[in-house]
């Protein structure tokens, strides 16, 4: 079994994917419909999304599993399938990684507040853990707990996740600047809180994605690594704060914008650059040449 910890501690900075979900809608998925079920529906070009990043020199590709816990799958009537859904996600990803790159099953938010009781915990966990064995039975090397925004479901689906599989478990939360300076994500947890609690759920690395841009997510790094020197870090993030410009959202950060800010990401102690919301095959390719 490969092990990220492992390889990140060999002192290099890896490199991760970028956004999936515009690529998606440029292949023909309509707003309101399931991403997950095309792992099942249309295979290829789910497929295609995960070589654009293999072929761009990612060292590791997510899956397309973001939305693929039973309780958000039940919007579309696939809750069912969840087992099914989630394993191809990532033999998809397996298949387009090969051996040597790093396949990370992904495992986004339900969607429920749980501080407000709308779902029973237990509900959420079992989902977290059925979805979690599914992509390792489908070839993931890791799990990644992604996007987070409330302490309380991150802190389910890392527990759950350990406990369904013997794999790695990256955790990141989504976090905005707020007026007053300081980051927090939209259920108010500081990248502080995020540190020590994920850390005592077991993750093995830690991080943010989403919502920011280049510098804000500097900043982010910062104030993780201000609460922990060591463990490894993960960032995933936007091409900017996205703006709508002809009636079309659109992310601002070029390639090189991007690339530019990656020596201070490292220097600031991030060991695993990525992209999210409007990066593509090209932000990679920038991101490899100046880590290089």
């Amino acid at each position: 079994m490969k092990s990220l910890v492992d390889e990140i501690k060999k002192g290099k900075v890896l490199v991760s994917d970028g956004a999936w979900g515009t690529f998606l809608f440029e292949l023909g998925l309509e707003n309101g419909d399931c991403p997950e079920i095309w792992n099942v529906t249309r295979r290829n070009d789910v497929l295609k999304v995960a070589k654009s990043y293999i072929d761009a020199g990612s060292d590791m590709i997510l899956t397309n599993s973001f939305g693929g816990h039973p309780i958000k799958l039940d919007h579309y009537g696939f809750k069912d399938s969840t087992f099914e859904i989630n394993k191809a996600a990532a033999e998809i990803s397996r298949e387009a990684a090969g051996e040597d790159k790093f396949v990370l099953g992904s495992m986004g938010p339900t969607g429920v507040v749980l501080m407000m009781g709308e779902v029973p915990e237990e509900e959420v966990y079992e989902g977290f853990c059925l979805q979690a064995k599914a992509l390792a039975a489908g070839g993931a090397d890791a799990i990644l707990v992604e996007t987070m925004m409330e302490l309380q479901e991150g802190v389910l689906a890392i527990k759950a996740a350990k406990a369904s599989t013997d794999l790695e478990v990256i955790s990141t939360f989504f976090f905005d600047k707020t007026v007053h300076g300081y980051y927090r994500t939209m259920k108010g947890v500081s990248p502080e809180q995020m540190v020590q609690a994920v850390k005592e759920a077991g993750a093995d690395i830690i991080g943010a994605n989403c919502g920011v841009g280049m510098d804000q997510m500097i900043e982010v790094v910062q104030a993780i690594r201000e609460e922990d020197s060591t463990t490894p870090i993960l960032v995933h993030t936007n091409a900017g704060m996205p703006v709508i410009k002809d009636g079309k959202t659109v992310y601002p950060e070029s390639p090189e914008e991007m690339a530019g800010k990656v020596k201070k990401l490292v220097e600031c102690g991030a060991n695993v650059i990525g992209g999210c919301c409007g990066t593509t095959p090209d932000h990679i390719r920038a991101f490899i040449k100046a880590i290089k």
